[in-house]
């Protein structure tokens, strides 16, 4: 399913009437040249042209269509008029003449083996009159020499004054696709159903976040172990060369570093597209799970939950289906972490109620759309991406694509993260929420708890709940009764009154009494008591011990109270100075 899935993307982009979206087509590859040995009809090298764009480490090379590379690992392989240096040139940048040799021999054999009326061509034998008369020692003067010995980069040959490269001529790319088309077919492919040449080793995968830097597979055989009936490698999962350049172009396309198509969902780099063209979907799913911090991206996200809200939404009417594939790195191969394929306008019902979870009473200067990134950093231990569970982000896009509950590690570790730094934030609230409310309608047969309210709910019953309203109530009368203190009871007392309630509150309770004989203003201590009387009316005792679900309605309950004192502060401030 998700190789048909690739293999029906290439086929739709490889067709499109855009030059500049359209993916190659088989045989070539988009691959960046940074440097161009431009020659003269006779060989003579005029320079190194240096494609690169940009300042210090973000040069970008200019990308071409080139013949697709070949895999190697240790052995020598050379590429069809574009690789290193060492193979194009024969130039030795690590102390190995020896291999250098044999490097750029391999390279001039390629060459060589084209058929007779490709090696005719105008630029190839300007390349033949450029290895016989001239070499690199041509170029040793160029200013762009010093950096091709340290750095051997990948560099290409042009005919001048032609703007395409030597093997982008069109009597080299109807040879390359010839010798493609010539070969035999051996096997039935997996992905078409037909006939066809098998692939016997995929092209790597890149841009898999953690993976080898050369790429790596998903697809690929090397032990015996993971082989049957006595067959090598591809031929274990019978692919055909075509398919098989079709799904991972589709995939590296996907996973590209410019590409708009592509996140960071914890450790899995997730890519998603739609069966049929839809920008605007696209967009917004970027924007949904990318990040909403931008004006760009909220408005964006706004206007999909506006149109799914009223119905306009349609998604193509359900005959658009849209995928999301999560991968991980497992050595040299790459493991699949999730993968979901649905109707579009489905998936858009699952994002709104995702944001519907989430939403959550908060500062100004709190994101309205927080990214899935940001709300696993704030449950990870120093708010590193490092220290993220490596299931956990997959596990949490699983359950928003499928409306399933959210894994009970992403409660477990956003209640740690408020325990440990006596710290209920916006975004660990917000995760707190979109948990138990998300479990709560998936027990609606066992329970009759109602669902947690976006801000502060005076008629919720749970205990957990009015205990955390009634520690951030204490916290508030000690700060207005000691102003500027350095720390308060929350330092203190915050991971016992959430976990063991009946070890703290009697003392609280005691202390409260201190602070209230503190306050100058009389009447905000009566206030005060009659809002602890409010409070504590629907609880008969305090608990020995809170569940970790009830830790999370006790976070909640204190957020919520506390957002709702300085929601009133800020009013009574507000109306203060229009009366001025």
């Amino acid at each position: 399913m998700i190789l048909q899935a690739l293999y029906d993307d290439y086929q739709r982009k490889a067709c499109d009437p855009d030059p500049a979206r359209r993916l190659p087509a088989f045989g070539l590859e988009d691959k960046e040249i940074p440097f161009i040995i431009e020659l003269t009809a006779e060989g003579r090298p005029l320079g190194i042209v240096d494609t690169r764009q940009g300042e210090g480490k973000k040069k970008a090379a200019r990308r071409y269509l080139v013949p697709k590379g070949v895999k190697r690992a240790s052995g020598v392989a050379a590429n069809l008029l574009w690789d290193t240096a060492e193979y194009a040139l024969g130039v030795d940048t690590r102390g190995k003449p020896e291999r250098v040799l044999e490097q750029h021999a391999a390279f001039r054999q390629r060459i060589a083996d084209l058929p007779e009326a490709a090696r005719e061509d105008a630029g190839l034998q300007a390349l033949s009159a450029f290895y016989a008369d001239y070499g690199y020692a041509a170029l040793e003067s160029d200013a762009s020499w010093p950096e091709i010995l340290e750095t051997n980069p990948v560099v290409s040959f042009r005919l001048h004054p032609d703007g395409d490269l030597i093997c982008q001529r069109p009597q080299l790319l109807a040879a390359t696709a010839s010798v493609v088309a010539a070969d035999e077919a051996n096997g039935v492919c997996l992905i078409t159903g037909h006939k066809a040449k098998l692939e016997r080793l995929h092209t790597a995968i890149k841009g898999v976040w953690g993976a080898q830097s050369s790429g790596a597979n998903i697809v690929s055989f090397n032990l015996d172990a993971f082989t049957s009936y006595n067959k090598a490698q591809g031929d274990n999962a019978p692919v055909g060369e075509a398919a098989a350049f079709a799904y991972t172009t589709a995939l590296n396309h996907l996973l590209d570093k410019n590409s708009r198509q592509r996140l960071q969902v914890g450790d899995a780099s997730t890519v998603f597209w739609a069966q049929k063209e839809d920008v605007d979907a696209e967009d917004a799913f970027a924007a949904v799970f990318g990040g909403g911090d931008n004006p760009d991206q909220v408005g964006l996200i706004r206007g999909l939950l506006s149109a799914v809200q009223s119905g306009q939404f349609d998604g193509g009417r359900g005959e658009n289906r849209f995928f999301v594939l999560g991968l991980a790195p497992n050595a040299a191969r790459i493991s699949v972490r999730f993968w979901h394929a649905a109707p579009l306008n489905g998936i858009a019902q699952r994002i709104r109620q995702w944001f519907d979870d989430l939403q959550l009473v908060r500062a100004p200067n709190d994101p309205e759309f927080p990214s899935l990134f940001r709300l696993l950093t704030a449950c990870a231990v120093l708010r590193k991406a490092d220290n993220i569970p490596p299931n956990l982000g997959g596990d949490i896009m699983r359950a928003i694509l499928s409306g399933a509950p959210f894994p009970a590690t992403w409660l477990n570790a956003a209640v740690l993260r408020c325990r440990a730094e006596q710290n209920v934030n916006y975004l660990r609230a917000a995760a707190i929420k979109a948990c138990l409310n998300r479990l709560l309608r998936f027990q609606n047969n066992v329970s009759d708890e109602k669902e947690l309210l976006p801000m502060l709910d005076h008629d919720n019953t749970s205990p957990a709940y009015r205990l955390g309203r009634l520690f951030a109530t204490l916290e508030k009368i000690q700060e207005e009764a000691s102003p500027g203190l350095n720390a308060t009871i929350r330092e203190r007392y915050y991971g016992a009154a959430s976990s063991t309630p009946v070890s703290v509150f009697t003392t609280l309770l005691r202390l409260k009494n201190h602070h209230l004989a503190k306050l100058s203003n009389r009447g905000r201590a009566v206030n005060f008591e009659r809002l602890i009387g409010e409070i504590m009316a629907g609880l008969s005792d305090f608990p020995k011990h809170l569940s970790l679900p009830e830790q999370g309605r006790f976070a909640l309950g204190y957020y919520h109270q506390r957002q709702d004192f300085f929601s009133k502060t800020e009013s009574t401030e507000s109306t203060q100075g229009e009366s001025k």
